[in-house]
C-alpha cells in the first residue's frame, strides 16, 4: 500500500503524519512545490516513528511527481488556505488551476488511483477532480462532511457534557458555512435522539456553530484549521485502506440520488478499498430536503465559475 498526499502545509503534513502513525501504508509520500518543505517534514516525522511506535517509509519530494508513482490513494490539500474574514469559495481562482495541475500530474505516474479532496472550495474542487481525472466516480471523493461531523459531534458533546465518542452526528451538503445542513433530527447520545437531552434553541446553536466550525477558529488562528481537517483526511483513508465499510459523510458524485445530478455534494456513502461504494438514503423530511436543494443550487452556482476561468 503506497499512499501520497500532495501539499505539506499544516493540514497535509497533519493527514500524512495521522496516516504515517497508524500504517496504513507501507510507504507515504508527501510532496510541495515549495523546496526543502515535504523533505523536512517527513524527516521530522520519521524521528517520532521509535517514540510512537510505527516503522512507515515516508518520503518527501519537491514538486518530483515520479516519486509518487503507483499510489492506491491520494489525498490532495494543495491551495491557499484561508485567511480571517475569507470564504471557502473566494479561493477558487487560484486553487482550481492547482488541483488541475496536480491531478494530471498523479495520473502521469498512478493509473488507478483513489483521489480524496481536501482543497477548498471543497466541492467545486472534488467536481472538477472528477472531471479532470476522467475516473470512476467512486474513485473520487471530497473529505469536507467527514470533517464537519467531526465538528458537529465537538459541539454536541460540549453543550451536552458528554463523552464525544457516544455522539452520532452527521452533516450533509455544501462544506460552506452557509451551505452545510447538520441533521440534528438524526444525531444520538448512545442511540438515544439528542432532543431527549438539549432543547430546540440548544440544538440549533449547535448546528449554527458547526457551519461557522471552521470560519471561528480561522478567526482565532489567523488560517484554516489543521489537526481536525488533516485527522479527518486521515480517517478517511483509513476506512478505505481498511475496507472498513463505514459509513461517512463525504462528498461524491450524484446521479439522481437525493434528487441532484451532475453535482458532488455530501451525503453518507459506505466507504471500502473501492472509493466509496454506495449512497446510504437517509430519508431526508421535506424542510431537509429544502435545505439539500438550496445547498445543491449554491454549489452549482460556484461550480459554474470554473466555465469562467482558463484552466
Amino acid at each position: 500500500m503506497k499512499i501520497t498526499v500532495v501539499g505539506a502545509g499544516a493540514v497535509g503534513a497533519t493527514c500524512a503524519d495521522n496516516i504515517a502513525r497508524k500504517e496504513l501504508a507501507d510507504e507515504v509520500v508527501l510532496l510541495d512545490i515549495k523546496e526543502g518543505i515535504a523533505e523536512g517534514k517527513t524527516l521530522d516525522m520519521f524521528q517520532c516513528a521509535s517514540l510512537m511506535g510505527f516503522d512507515t517509509k515516508l518520503i518527501g519530494s519537491t514538486n518530483d511527481y515520479s516519486k509518487t508513482a503507483n499510489s492506491d490513494v491520494v489525498v490532495i490539500t494543495s491551495g491557499l488556505p484561508r485567511k480571517p474574514g475569507m470564504t471557502r469559495e473566494e479561493l477558487i481562482g487560484v486553487n482550481a488551476g492547482i488541483v488541475k495541475s496536480v491531478v494530471e500530474n498523479i495520473l502521469k505516474y498512478s493509473k488507478n488511483p483513489i483521489i480524496v479532496i481536501i482543497s477548498n472550495p471543497m466541492d467545486t474542487m472534488t467536481y472538477l477532480a472528477k472531471s479532470v481525472a476522467g475516473l470512476d466516480k467512486h474513485r473520487i471523493i471530497g473529505m469536507g462532511g467527514t470533517l464537519d461531523s467531526a465538528r458537529f459531534k465537538c459541539y454536541l458533546s460540549k453543550a451536552m457534557d458528554v463523552s464525544i465518542n457516544d455522539i452520532s452526528g452527521t452533516v450533509i451538503g455544501g462544506h460552506g458555512d452557509t451551505t452545510m445542513i447538520p441533521l440534528t433530527r438524526l444525531a444520538t447520545y448512545n442511540g438515544v435522539p439528542v432532543s431527549q437531552f438539549l432543547d430546540a434553541d440548544t440544538l440549533q446553536k449547535v448546528a449554527a456553530d458547526t457551519m461557522v466550525g471552521g470560519a471561528t477558529l480561522t478567526g482565532l488562528l489567523g488560517t484554516s484549521a489543521w489537526y481536525a481537517p488533516g485527522a479527518a483526511g486521515a480517517a478517511l483513508v483509513e476506512a478505505i485502506v481498511r475496507d472498513e465499510k463505514k459509513i461517512m459523510a463525504c462528498c461524491v458524485s450524484l446521479d439522481g440520488e437525493y434528487g441532484q445530478k451532475d453535482i458532488c455534494l455530501g451525503v453518507p456513502v459506505v466507504l471500502g478499498k473501492n472509493g466509496w461504494e454506495k449512497i446510504v438514503d437517509y430519508k431526508l423530511t421535506d424542510d431537509e430536503q429544502a435545505a439539500f436543494n438550496k445547498s445543491a443550487d449554491a454549489v452549482r452556482n460556484m461550480n459554474a465559475v470554473l466555465d469562467t476561468l482558463s484552466l
